[in-house]
């Protein structure tokens, strides 16, 4: 017979070491093969560095590891070492090959058994890990008491974080690498006569695509792209009543809800943004910070912002707790900080009292409002206002959290997965403005990027966005959601250039601050011919959100089409290192060649281009103007055959920039019938100039309605 065995168990202090692989889920979902090879990649460095500082591998989980050390300080000194060298190994690949940990540290006791380590020790290592950022080392307050003397390094304080699970609030501190702006050690900073600020280290800032489908359209003469750039700091002093609302940290157990805690934040941002008087950064520039190493300072100068918006959420069935703090940007000192444990139903109440407080503490403390009743009465009403068009149907809203998350990552996939969302939401609460203003905008996408079912799906998809923004408008009239993606429709699908400065005029006047409407209005004046005054709207765009791809493509694309080469070529590398993969992020590189006579340099700039259709239509025109007709021919032939129904407006300017005008005016012609929204650039492109001396052009611009007259008549 034989006898069971008995687990062997020990007891002891450690120090416990998390890593976790930051957007590793998300790399897998694009490429399983590349995935694989940076996690092997990553596991084999890490392993090379635990036995130098004395760190067992206790065991992996996916693509974490657990690790045990000795002591507090062979853990951190570890941690630093990992961080350096990814940080080294970072510095020449791609964004998309990047390896980035989190790391968090806590010394307490555990036990071992069978090979396993448990305990608080572990459980808080694991909790406090989440909160390091891409690149960052997150430790307990053990930890950095047992080394703060030993190690050449400086901690900042995070604040009292609630963790998961754990009975008593814990002060958090963050090692501050050396590396960082500011890292330097308060003892060699005073040995010198004449201190100077260490230069920050470039951060690459990995973050969603921003705006609306309608500006976004692949297949057509637009551009869009995806920030990873932190914006260039601006030169002035900040606004004090100026704010960012950065993304909340996902306490909870679940992390498939982090479409709650970013929803949550970016609900919050949006809301404050409608407050007459207060300065908002933008919602790409603030989330592009999401899950990086970045201190107070260095967010306020890059955003532009006197104060700080920070928190977190964790949601546990039926129970939220929401924890936020107001901090000065300047020097990170705690403002305000309040924590909340509602049950989930009443998040909405939560929600108001959080844009209340905030703005009651920005007006009170910097603006010499007085804190009465009148002045609180004021704010609520404002408050209120911004608050317009939700719902208080508890999984309604969730599903509406879920289709911005979803929708904020500007895949066909995603967008599907934001229209399903959408479509619960209504269904579950037919009067929820917002969520049909979000079953106009996916609809819309998908009319614009999906590549099945061809003109019978774009005509459904444009019918469905249609109906839904005349939902949306019919229950809140004055939402500025709606109201874009009506004016964009009008602008780029129905060519209603009067219907559409008046709508727009409308959106700009309740949420001038946003972004994505000042491009739009921007997209509206190319298509009237007034290009100086779009340049001036998308550099406003920029100035507003400086990370917002796609406020930098347009500006980039359009000082191309107005001969402006110089600066053309110093926005376009901005273009690609917000996202590489972004259509025209290389090939509106290869315009600004094309446009000059530089053709074999406007060739070699397509490669990497993401958008096939924009790099046929590049080399198709600069293998023409070199006289290397065959290779010109076949460019052509692919771009025609591949894309007849998704960019006859391309299709179009090639047949101008040969000088084939009865082509040009064909397909012309069929991109109008076909509603391609590239036809709103028409006055003022570059490519077309060979045709517009045909009489046909005066006639087809007529027929557009933007023959001089015309818009001067919808102009009044």
């Amino acid at each position: 017979m034989v006898m069971p065995t008995v687990p062997t168990e020990e007891r002891k202090l450690a120090a416990i070491m998390f890593t976790d692989m930051v957007g590793y889920s998300a790399i897998a979902q694009r490429d399983d093969k590349v995935a694989l090879e940076l996690l092997e990649e990553h596991r084999r460095l890490l392993r090379e560095i635990f036995p130098r500082f004395h760190g067992t591998e206790i065991k992996t989980i996916g693509d974490a590891f657990l690790v045990e050390f000795g002591s507090a300080l062979e853990a951190a000194q570890c941690a630093i070492e990992i961080q350096r060298t990814l940080a080294k190994r970072n510095h020449d690949v791609t964004s998309d090959r990047r390896i980035e940990l989190k790391i968090g540290i806590h010394i307490g006791d555990v036990m071992h058994r069978d090979g396993d380590v448990y305990g608080d020790g572990v459980n808080i290592a694991s909790r406090i890990e989440a909160l390091a950022g891409a690149g960052g080392i997150c430790v307990s307050m053990d930890v950095e008491r047992q080394i703060r003397n030993a190690l050449e390094a400086r901690f900042e304080k995070f604040g009292t974080a609630d963790l998961k699970n754990i009975k008593l609030p814990m002060d958090l501190f963050r090692i501050v690498l050396p590396w960082e702006k500011g890292a330097e050690s308060p003892a060699k900073q005073a040995s010198r006569k004449s201190p100077v600020l260490v230069p920050a280290a470039v951060l690459i800032i990995i973050a969603l695509l921003a705006g609306w489908w309608w500006t976004e359209r692949p297949t057509k003469n637009q551009q869009s792209a995806a920030p990873h750039a932190v914006p260039a700091a601006p030169a002035k002093a900040p606004d004090q009543n100026s704010v960012a609302v950065l993304p909340f940290v996902n306490l909870s157990d679940d992390k498939g809800s982090e479409y709650f805690s970013d929803g949550v934040s970016e609900e919050l941002l949006t809301v404050l943004q409608k407050i007459p008087g207060l300065h908002v950064a933008a919602r790409t520039s603030a989330f592009s910070f999401k899950g990086k190493n970045a201190t107070a300072q260095e967010i306020g100068q890059k955003l532009g912002v006197a104060h700080l918006v920070v928190g977190s959420v964790r949601k546990s069935g039926e129970a939220v707790r929401i924890a936020a703090r107001l901090t000065r940007a300047d020097t990170g000192e705690e403002l305000w900080s309040e924590n909340y444990t509602r049950d989930l139903k009443d998040v909405f109440a939560v929600q108001t009292e959080l844009a209340q407080t905030i703005v009651e503490q920005l007006r009170g403390r910097f603006a010499g409002t007085d804190a009465g009743s009148t002045a609180k009465e004021k704010i609520q009403a404002e408050v209120q206002a911004a608050e317009k068009g939700g719902t208080k149907n508890v999984e309604a809203h969730q599903l509406y959290l879920q289709g911005r998350f979803y929708e904020n990552r500007h895949s066909e996939k995603s967008a599907r997965e934001a229209l399903a969302a959408y479509q619960h939401a209504v269904e579950l609460d037919p009067g929820f403005a917002l969520a049909w203003a979000g079953v106009a905008g996916t609809n819309g996408w998908l009319a614009a990027f999906a590549t099945e079912g061809g003109q019978k799906t774009f005509d459904a998809h444009l019918s469905s966005a249609r109906d839904a923004v005349t939902r949306a408008l019919s229950i809140e009239p004055n939402l500025p959601e709606a109201l874009l993606t009506r004016g964009s429709i009008e602008t780029n699908f129905d060519f209603n250039w009067n219907g559409a400065a008046q709508t727009l005029s409308k959106a700009l006047a309740l949420a001038p601050a946003d972004p994505n409407i000042v491009i739009a209005a921007g997209n509206l004046e190319i298509a009237r011919g007034n290009m100086d005054r779009a340049l001036e709207l998308y550099r406003k765009a920029v100035d507003l959100d400086p990370v917002n791809p796609q406020a930098r493509a347009f500006l980039a694309f359009n000082l191309a089409a107005t001969k402006r080469f110089a600066e053309a070529r110093a926005e376009f590398p901005r273009v690609v290192e917000l996202n590489p993969a972004a259509p025209w992020a290389h090939a509106g590189l290869g315009l600004s060649y094309l446009l000059e006579g530089k053709f074999e340099e406007a060739v070699a700039a397509t490669e990497g281009e993401a958008g096939e259709w924009a790099r046929l239509l590049i080399v198709a025109c600069a293998r023409w103007g070199q006289k290397k007709i065959p290779e010109a021919d076949a460019a052509l032939a692919q771009l025609t055959k591949d894309f007849a129904e998704t960019a006859a407006y391309q299709i179009a300017e090639v047949h101008a920039y040969r000088g084939d005008k009865d082509k040009a005016f064909e397909w012309l012609e069929r991109a109008r019938r076909q509603r391609d929204p590239g036809l709103a650039s028409l006055r003022k492109d570059p490519l077309l100039t060979n045709i517009q001396d045909d009489p046909r052009w005066s006639a087809f611009l007529r027929t557009m309605g933007l023959a001089d007259d015309q818009l001067k008549t919808s102009g009044r």
